[in-house]
């Protein structure tokens, strides 16, 4: 099983599943349950059941018995049966997860690419923008961070260029990000932290 762990080792945290199985493997794996036959796509189906088996797992580190996750009204993920926080992303063949049991959590994984410097001047606001360059890294890093606050907020209605906002930070293989969500003249701060790697880039909540 291709399982890494990125962050709180001890505490099963985030962590990361680089899918090189079949669908085969993966549903045997995540049996008795079975990928919602709706789901048509082969690399959503993957991500789905790989996606299942890290909550299963960062669940069963908890000592919590897994039990599914349901969704909220707003989309929003959380595990049945429990009041843990959790995060699911995913760029295939990579998928990624977050829990916490104190607070709401947030985890975004992509892939840089050329269209996100096309796509910015909708996700990002002016200093955003000056402090991103034409750096396509930074930008995917811009993109997940703040992916991952709209995850932490947990309802609908967010501009990202208005409502999520990001301090300008310098490029580093890893690091930490100052985040914050304005609604309503309130400014609710978080504090993520980023890794690069050679095929993708991930964001996540920092949880102590």
């Amino acid at each position: 099983m291709p399982l890494q762990y990125l962050n709180g080792v001890n505490k099963g945290e985030v962590v990361l599943w680089h899918i090189t199985e079949s669908e085969h493997v993966l549903a045997g794996l995540l049996a008795p349950v079975n990928c919602p036959p709706n789901i048509a796509n082969p690399q959503k189906r993957l991500e789905w059941m790989a996606g299942r088996l890290l909550l299963r797992h960062l669940a069963g580190a908890s000592g919590l018995d897994y039990h599914g996750i349901e969704k909220d009204g707003f989309g929003k993920p959380f595990l049945k049966n429990h009041h843990h926080h959790i995060s699911l992303s995913h760029s295939y063949p990579y998928v990624a997860a977050q829990l916490s049991p104190a607070r709401p959590v947030g985890i975004d994984i992509e892939q840089p690419k050329e269209k996100l410097l096309r796509i910015a001047p909708r996700i990002l606001d002016k200093t955003e923008l000056e402090n991103a360059g034409a750096n396509i890294t930074k930008h995917c890093i811009y993109w997940c961070a703040k992916e991952a606050l709209y995850k932490i907020y947990g309802k609908r209605g967010l501009l990202f260029t208005h409502h999520l906002k990001l301090q300008p930070f310098e490029l580093h293989e890893k690091g930490e990000l100052l985040g914050w969500i304005e609604t309503d003249g309130h400014r609710l701060y978080a504090e993520l932290q980023y890794l690069v790697a050679p095929e993708y880039v991930l964001v996540y909540s920092k949880t102590s």
